[in-house]
């Protein structure tokens, strides 16, 4: 079943963490943040939604380096019910779309409850200061990749983050799988 996320919250300030990533190196959120912000993308592997999607996140991650945006990449779905997201996998799916950010493993799921993420994927966008500025879609995909012509409402979001330190008033919310809760299972 699909599922949305809220509106973004203006200012909401980021949530730090130490977690494993699919590197073998342990990482915190913050330390991957760029000079004009930091993107968290909650992921996973088999999720049709994200499938449509991870070429253009990958794609735009490496866009918003450049601008001075970080990207870290979290999955927090139960892997005991959903084997295709376990840590193992989650390495092959990094490797086989050639992450340029960290994927990490948010095991206890205690990082996608802190952030309120509702589904995969579910993209927050924050300024230099760590404020929330950007809680929409990558674009208008859905469990198909859109037409290559399709605006990049991510990037586009990101980069005035960037270039202004606010985003964009009218944001249209990210749709996908809903995460996969332990205690749901």
């Amino acid at each position: 079943m699909a599922a949305q996320p809220p509106v973004c919250d203006f200012g909401w300030n980021a949530i730090d963490a130490e977690l494993p990533g699919v590197d073998g190196k342990h990482h915190r959120l913050f330390d991957h943040r760029g000079d004009k912000g930091l993107l968290v993308a909650f992921i996973c592997n088999h999720c049709p939604y994200v499938k449509a999607v991870i070429d253009r996140l990958v794609r735009d991650a490496g866009d918003l380096a450049k601008l001075g945006i970080g990207t870290v990449a979290i999955s927090s779905n139960d892997a005991d019910h959903y084997p295709e997201d376990s840590f193992e996998k989650m390495v092959v799916f990094a490797e086989r779309h050639a992450f340029p950010f960290p994927y990490l493993y948010d095991e206890d799921q205690s990082l996608a409850r802190a952030y309120g993420a509702v589904c995969t994927p579910d993209f927050f966008g924050f300024d230099t200061d760590l404020g929330l500025q950007y809680r929409g879609r990558i674009d208008a995909s859905r469990k198909e990749a859109a037409s290559g012509e399709v605006r990049r409402d991510l990037f586009e979001a990101m980069r005035l983050v960037a270039e202004t330190g606010t985003g964009p008033a009218d944001q249209v919310a990210s749709i996908g799988c809903s995460i996969k809760w332990k205690d749901a299972a």
